[in-house]
């Protein structure tokens, strides 16, 4: 079986364009695709490549001309397929550790800008104040409107401990923000635990990286240590971008029955048509035990919330949408990410490879997560008093040529829709100065709720009403009704 990876470390900023996604390597092996070469194209490419060395002004080196070529080519495509060159490909391998250099946020491109999806946890660029939806216009002195994202990253990496000035653009602020960040090894630490009130567990998952699988079961294990009688888990998947595919089987696989399904994938060649189960050979490295063997048997039946947001893609709409499929847990949040396409690393040469998107993910029930994302069985927002931020955060389907949902046409139409004098008072709500919420903190305001459902209390739901589109016909979500409450079911 291939080795599926993350998107990471391409930007140097944790993720690559746009959001982090599950990976593939593979050597580049010689195909037949069966087609004949249109010689008619390649011919006006090499005119182009000519005349440029003829009569351009000045001398152009001839490995950039083809490198830009080759560049544009494959990023025309979507925004996840790239062109690796020898620092994107390095860095990409080593994000997959959890470690690399840079400010630390997932980014993607708007209208030319670089815009913010989602900063990473206690990161240079997260302590700095950066929020989701962020515009940032300037790096130094160098204006980002015009560079490709690729370029703009390369301006953002540098040396640990060396600064770099954003200039930054945000909603509903008059006069640009400029912050000054430093550099710095970023070291994601991929799972955090504790008990957060007697009885009941929290387990965030931040980004899935390789050691994820083990380093969850450890986590577990003490806390069942802790307390053998754990009433209810809550799993939190808000703003991890993604990661390792084996890691999202494996967090899977802890909860559910053995042999499961828990993902599907579908594209062109065979190899991108193929099931995953909750099986050890899916999860685990070669030569090593299984790390949720030793695992409590109260794992497989302990109730469970998962919460998701809008900063929750790729791997960790999996782990959510196997979850709700099986009913093992409730979604709770707002709307996924809608990350749920494959890349597959070609490798070209030694330090260098193309990322291309080769296939779709599927839910265990066959729903495609690309372009929709996970809708939450129970939408919440991240404040009591209105989250006000999720209608402006960036989806997969606001990214320009992304990738459609083959399984539901209407699905980019599924987005939280409420009226003018709503809109208004969230708006209103972005404009609080709110210092960055620490998740699984006594101000967590979802998690409260989802502690709240474990116990089978009421929850405040949200007053977002996502217009749930199945099959081409419009069905309300249930869970986003005008009631604000809804009575917590514990019994899975």
């Amino acid at each position: 079986m291939s080795i599926k990876l993350k998107n990471i470390g391409l930007i140097g900023l944790g993720i690559v364009a746009g959001i982090a996604g599950s990976m593939q390597f593979d050597a580049m092996a010689q195909k037949n695709v069966g087609a004949p070469l249109p010689i008619d194209e390649l011919r006006q490419l090499a005119d182009v490549f000519g005349l440029i060395k003829s009569d351009y002004v000045e001398n152009v080196d001839d490995k950039k001309l083809l490198t830009e070529a080759i560049t544009g080519m494959v990023a025309s495509l979507d925004p996840h397929s790239a062109y690796l060159d020898k620092k994107a490909f390095k860095e990409l391998r080593e994000g997959t550790q959890g470690k690399f250099v840079g400010l630390g946020i997932e980014v993607g491109m708007e209208d030319g800008f670089v815009k913010v999806i989602s900063p990473i946890e206690d990161s240079p660029a997260y302590r700095a104040g950066l929020k989701a939806g962020d515009l940032i216009t300037r790096l130094d002195s160098t204006p980002t409107k015009g560079l490709s994202l690729d370029e703009a990253v390369k301006k953002m990496r540098g040396e640990p401990n060396s600064k770099i000035t954003l200039t930054i653009a945000r909603k509903d602020e008059d006069k640009p923000i400029v912050v000054t960040i430093i550099r710095q090894e970023i070291r994601v630490q991929s799972v955090k635990s504790k008990m957060v009130e007697p009885g009941y567990a929290w387990v965030r998952v931040a980004q899935f990286q390789e050691p994820t699988v083990d380093d969850m079961a450890k986590k577990i294990t003490a806390l069942y240590a802790q307390d053998p009688n754990i009433k209810g888990l809550v799993l939190d998947l808000r703003n991890d971008p993604g990661g390792v595919l084996p890691g999202a089987i494996g967090v899977s696989a802890a909860f559910l029955p053995k042999d499961a399904v828990i993902v599907s994938t579908n594209g062109q060649l065979a190899d991108s048509k193929q099931t995953f189960y909750a099986r050890r050979e899916f999860y685990g490295a070669r030569g090593f035990g299984d790390s949720l063997a030793k695992l409590p048997d109260a794992v497989k039946k302990v109730p469970m919330v998962v919460l998701i947001n809008a900063g929750s893609a790729s791997a960790s709409e999996i782990v959510a949408g196997a979850l709700q499929d099986y009913k093992r847990a409730t979604i709770m949040g707002t709307q996924s990410f809608g990350k749920g396409s494959v890349q597959t690393i070609r490798q070209l040469s030694a330090d260098t490879a193309v990322k291309l998107t080769t296939a779709r993910y599927y839910t265990p029930n066959g729903r495609s997560i690309q372009a929709r994302g996970i809708v939450p069985d129970l939408m919440v927002d991240e404040y009591a008093d209105g989250d006000g931020l999720n209608s402006f955060r960036l989806h997969e389907s606001d990214l320009q040529k992304h990738l459609s949902n083959d399984t539901d046409k209407a699905a980019e139409a599924a987005k939280p829709a409420f009226d003018e004098a709503e809109e208004a008072r969230r708006a209103a709500a972005i404009a609080k100065k709110r210092k960055p919420l620490e998740f699984g903190s006594k101000e967590d305001f979802q998690l409260a709720q989802a502690l709240n459902q474990l116990k089978g209390l009421p929850v405040q739901l949200s007053k977002l009403t996502p217009e749930v589109r199945k099959d081409g016909d419009k069905e309300t979500d249930k869970s986003s009704s005008k009631k604000e409450n809804s009575k917590g079911d514990t019994s899975k």
